[in-house]
């Protein structure tokens, strides 16, 4: 039987969680190891100054207490695949998108980093949303992961060592239509609100930012914000080598 790993960056009680639980839980033996609260844009991050403890919610589920999703990665394969290794992580269904940039801030993302990083084939997944909205119920989702998991156990994960898949799933389409995408040039805003609690001290409380974006020039194809926008199911392959080969010799010039 295949073995499936899962977590997510919303926490343990989310529905995109429990959805993508519900949508792959006959195509193997899952684990699922999430943190214990929501750990939204903490990027590829491990927890290195306190200690870490799973609590147990049910079979073969656990959460992982005040853990990132890359802890929850790291641990759940050095404490319970210390002898083998998962064939799929998939970590999801994320409320809200992440293409272009925001791939680096995202907790989502970086599970299936931490993923390929051990060497395991490893998805990504996103529900793009309409915060202004109420929620949806992630059933286009769960059908994309389901219809790739069951690709990937029929033949093989496409993509090469150290890449991994990231899925990013319409808002208001019904049905699923995959297009492979690149990464686009998410434009960002810098907007924070200041307050003031009732004995007058200040904070901020960092806002949204509205989905701007911009294809890359030089790429043939859909980036992953136009897929979205045409209603498509966007996978992007990503890859960790983030090293700018073209100004490597510019560099050089300029040493």
């Amino acid at each position: 039987m295949k073995e499936i790993l899962i977590t997510n960056d919303d926490g343990y009680e989310s529905a995109g969680l429990l959805a993508l639980i519900e949508a792959v839980k006959d195509l193997g033996h899952i684990t699922v190891v999430a943190p214990s609260t929501e750990k939204s844009a903490c990027g590829h991050s491990l927890t290195l100054n306190r200690p870490l403890s799973f609590i147990s919610v049910e079979d073969d589920f656990y959460k992982l207490d005040d853990g990132t999703p890359s802890d929850c990665i790291y641990l759940a394969l050095h404490s319970m695949f210390e002898d083998r290794k998962p064939d799929l992580i998939i970590s999801g269904i994320n409320k809200g998108s992440n293409m272009g940039e925001d791939i680096t801030y995202s907790g989502t993302a970086a599970a299936a980093m931490e993923g390929i990083l051990q060497g395991v084939p490893s998805i990504a997944i996103s529900q793009v949303m309409d915060f202004t909205q109420p929620m949806g119920d992630f059933a286009l989702a769960a059908k994309a992961i389901r219809a790739l998991v069951e690709k990937i156990f029929a033949g093989e994960f496409p993509l090469k060592e150290r890449e991994f898949l990231n899925v990013n799933i319409p808002y208001d389409a019904e049905e699923l239509e995959f297009e492979v995408t690149y990464a686009g040039y998410r434009q960002y805003g810098n907007d924070a609100h200041l307050h003031r609690n009732p004995r007058g001290m200040e904070y901020y409380w960092l806002g949204l930012h509205p989905l701007e974006f911009k294809p890359r020039s030089n790429r043939k194809g859909l980036c992953d914000f136009e897929a979205i926008e045409q209603g498509k199911v966007s996978l992007t392959p990503v890859k960790l080598d983030m090293s700018a080969y073209k100004s490597m010799e510019k560099l050089r010039a300029w040493l």
